[in-house]
């Protein structure tokens, strides 16, 4: 247990799971009372996350900090284990920050309908902030859990409230009548939960296989992942080859259908073209990196072996994603599912920095996790306010928005530099780790990764000039600029991108602890750099090296 006998982390995951049932118990003619319960719950949210990044400790020894532990399930070895890494902490804090804002967003997402059939006006309010909690509660507990069978749970439980939240609260715009919008609304949900249910199924078929391996080599089988990691550093747990390779790979192709990973992404733009904007940032932005992350702490830890294994052939299908997510988003004429092909591709570099296995490139990749989210969120938000002015996703159906609606068009224009990862910009750091950290194991993938930068620039720019520059389309002179509300929303995201972007440190500080944690796992250290002497100020002879130098100094 933690020498902080306050069960902080317990306290974050169920507060918002408390707020949940809470705002859904409010009278159904008290939609104003719900939202403002769900908001006041999430800032409480976002106030305990603060707490535990100011309680944790990046300098201290161990890989998990502030953990609790309880029994479970007894007689299957099933623990109620908490404990967070720095990877972790800034998750958490991302996920708390980010539903205030998506709350403050969809304020008006789940109104009654006007103009719908009868039967079909009535949406319940109180039930869709009660869901975005919900999703909030597991999504915590998921990064929070050290016990695989309890994040398992909760990795599957989460697929819940977010089906309910894409097919029940689907986007207005696009001037479709109700029932054809609830129709497309329906597959994309119904394709989400399909495609992350089977990855869980096989991920649960793996989660039984470790069990069993655990029970039949330690006497007693246990989830708990470190005291797996023990065992195995110590000797005391051997998996055979073969063995840890098919549970590495149960567990990966869950994460990589979350991520989401090509050739298992179509899910993705659908979910995130039907659902609202902020149910969209809540996809991309918040549950998604669940995915990401349960890499760098499952896979990577768990089967170090096989991670190594299958390394080349992760690297090509992230490189896939990065390249074949930002061509998509070249040619898209949709905005929200234009900015969903390019979140797919920048989870490409995310996977990519997190196995390349260098230091730079999983700082990097947890970066992108923490910047994506923020940036995405920022360009989607302001996407749907826009959206829901015009009644429209079209490109095409705008044009000369910065000449009436300058400030929405300038918030507009930051996210989008945000998403091309311009410099000075949060994106970038940690896009330049992850390309850096590859090219020094990698150096093909890593050049051919570059041309994601360039392409996200055109669809960036084009998307731009499309929208916001030109001559003023007769629908967009009457759009309003930017209300209070919305600014609200969006003025902290942008002064984030751009704090984050001239100094990472406070993140850089707060993640590297546990990247060294995870390398000293999977056994790979960074590649030594071979300069030439002679290229560098008063070198030597040619042909040597910074390296051999220092040996024959020594000698």
């Amino acid at each position: 247990m933690s020498a902080f006998s306050f069960p902080l982390l317990t306290a974050t995951a169920a507060l918002p799971a408390i707020g949940a049932v809470a705002t859904a118990a409010v009278p159904a003619a008290r939609r104003t009372a719900a939202k403002w319960l769900a908001l006041v719950f999430s800032l409480a949210t976002l106030a305990l996350a603060l707490l535990i990044a100011a309680r944790f400790d990046p300098g201290a020894t161990g890989p998990f900090q502030l953990t609790e532990s309880h029994a479970w399930i007894r007689d299957f070895g099933v623990r109620y284990d908490l404990g967070v890494d720095g990877i972790a902490v800034a998750l958490i804090a991302l996920t708390a920050l980010l539903v205030p804002f998506v709350i403050l967003a969809g304020w008006h997402d789940a109104d009654p309908l006007e103009g719908a059939e009868p039967n079909r006006r009535w949406r319940p309010t109180q039930g869709f902030f009660a869901l975005v909690l919900a999703v909030e509660a597991m999504v915590v507990l998921s990064f929070e859990a050290t016990d695989v069978f309890l994040f398992y749970l909760f990795f599957e439980a989460m697929l819940i409230p977010m089906y309910f939240l894409i097919g029940g609260f689907g986007d207005r715009a696009g001037g479709r009548g109700e029932r054809q919008a609830a129709a497309q609304r329906s597959y994309a949900a119904v394709k989400f939960l399909l495609y992350n249910l089977a990855g869980g199924l096989i991920m649960l078929a793996a989660v039984i296989g470790l069990y069993a391996v655990t029970a039949h080599q330690l006497g007693a089988g246990t989830f708990s992942l470190p005291e797996i990691v023990r065992a195995r550093a110590s000797g005391a747990l051997t998996i055979g080859t073969g063995t840890e390779r098919l549970l590495f790979l149960g567990f990966f192709f869950a994460f990589a259908v979350k991520a989401p990973l090509w050739p298992l992404h179509t899910w993705l733009p659908n979910a995130m073209g039907e659902a609202t904007s902020p149910v969209a940032v809540l996809i991309t932005a918040v549950v998604d990196k669940v995915g990401t992350f349960a890499m760098l702490r499952f896979c990577l830890q768990l089967f170090p072996e096989a991670s190594r294994w299958a390394t080349p052939v992760i690297l090509v299908l992230a490189l896939i994603s990065v390249v074949y997510g930002a061509l998509l988003a070249v040619g898209q004429r949709d905005i929200k599912r234009l900015i969903a092909y390019a979140s797919i591709s920048h989870f490409g570099f995310i996977i990519l920095g997190i196995f390349a296995m260098t230091t730079q490139g999983q700082s990097g990749a947890t970066l992108y996790m923490v910047n994506h989210g923020i940036s995405t969120a920022a360009l989607m938000l302001v996407a749907g306010f826009l959206i829901s002015r015009r009644g429209s996703r079209l490109i095409g159906d705008f044009g000369g928005v910065q000449k009436v609606a300058p400030v929405l068009a300038g918030t507009f224009l930051v996210g989008g530099l945000a998403t091309l990862s311009l410099p000075g910009l949060a994106p970038f750091v940690s896009e330049f780790l992850v390309l850096v950290g590859t090219f020094s194991r990698y150096p093909v993938i890593g050049i051919i990764a570059t041309t994601g930068i360039v392409l996200a620039a055109l669809y960036v720019l084009v998307l731009y000039q499309r929208t916001m520059t030109g001559p003023v389309r007769a629908e967009v002179k009457a759009m309003p600029d930017l209300r209070v509300r919305e600014l609200v929303v969006v003025a902290p995201l942008i002064a984030l991108l751009l704090f984050l972007g001239v100094y990472p440190k406070p993140l850089t500080d707060l993640v590297n602890p546990a990247v060294h944690h995870t390398l000293s796992v999977v056994d790979r250290k960074d590649p030594k750099p071979s300069v030439p002497v002679s290229a560098e100020p008063g070198g030597g002879r040619p042909g040597r090296t910074a390296q051999t130098q220092d040996v024959e100094a020594a000698k």
